[in-house]
């Protein structure tokens, strides 16, 4: 009994599929990417921390995005890249470890999505309300905000992964490349009906929210924009809305990628490519975008990387 609960509890992982020739190729590109996102997302998070002239509601937001980017490409990268180096025979994880994995995986990955949402409020009320601004974004609201969008997606998360719990377990092969909702419920042989509902109704939430909330957000923008004859607030409007709408067209076009591929079997491991593009793209992409686009960001690392030249 002993011997059937340890090998119940320690999981075979399917992992990543790589010939031997492209071994330590994908493993270097790969682990150059992970080190690269982590010094932008965190250099970029320290920075907006310890400037004081950052400390403004839009570099707040972004310093969230960035800190959760950071910690979502962390729950999946490392363990990929140790499946890269390990034979796939030897592959094995404890479902402890799966779940969390699991968890943290979806929980950062909808933060994504409500940290966006929030940032598309911010750039609504500086552009269509920019003499309440102060007023609306002040320290209390920003709280408020940034509150919001870590608890929400935690709350659904812990849903989501609790209905897995309930779950006896027949199985023992996660046929994945990491962990997450649907490769733990697949474990059981109990019905899994009222975990694809809530897994469906978790992910139409979180897509139909936030492309509404984003596209009634930029309608709003463009009819203020129309509306007005100010050079100045339309090219402050061009500005920061692009930076922001890039980013968040990267997350859903890569998202919709995944969605798109689960439905062909046989495109498996273009799916699973996908899967690798959705944790690794939008992080690494993110600091690039907005340190190009925000004048602040761009001056400060100018006059930081000046100092250190000048400095003996």
């Amino acid at each position: 009994m002993e011997n059937h609960t340890f090998s119940m509890d320690l999981l075979k992982l399917e992992g990543v599929k790589v010939i031997y020739q492209s071994t330590y190729p994908a493993f270097i590109l790969l682990l150059i990417i992970y080190i690269f996102t982590m010094l932008a997302n965190i250099g970029l998070t320290v920075l907006i921390c310890m400037e004081r002239s950052l400390h403004q509601p839009m570099y707040i937001l972004l310093c969230n995005m960035s800190f959760n980017d950071a910690l979502s490409i962390t729950t999946i990268i490392p363990r990929v890249l140790f499946d890269i180096l390990t034979p796939r025979s030897d592959r094995y994880i404890t479902y402890n470890e799966c779940f969390t994995q699991a968890f943290l995986g979806h929980w950062f990955g909808s933060n994504f999505h409500t940290i966006l949402m929030i940032m598309a409020f911010d750039r609504y009320v500086a552009i269509c309300n920019p003499l309440r601004y102060a007023t609306i974004m002040n320290n209390k609201m920003l709280v408020k905000l940034c509150v919001f969008a870590w608890v929400v997606s935690l709350v659904f998360v812990a849903v989501l992964l609790d209905l897995t719990l309930r779950l006896s377990r027949c199985r023992t092969e996660i046929i994945n490349l990491w962990c997450e909702h649907a490769s733990l419920f697949k474990l059981s042989c109990e019905s899994v009906l009222i975990n694809n509902i809530y897994g469906l109704f978790f992910t139409t939430i979180f897509f139909i929210t936030s492309m509404g909330s984003v596209a009634l957000t930029y309608i709003r923008i463009t009819m203020v924009c129309v509306r007005s004859k100010s050079k100045s607030l339309n090219s402050k409007a061009l500005h920061t809305c692009f930076t922001h709408l890039a980013v968040y067209l990267i997350m859903l076009m890569t998202g919709f990628i995944i969605v798109f591929l689960h439905r062909y079997p046989q495109w498996s491991d273009h799916r699973k490519l996908a899967s690798i593009m959705f944790y690794v793209v939008p992080p690494a992409l993110n600091p690039i975008i907005y340190g190009l686009q925000s004048k602040d960001i761009h001056k400060l690392v100018v006059n930081i990387s000046h100092c250190k030249k000048v400095s003996p």
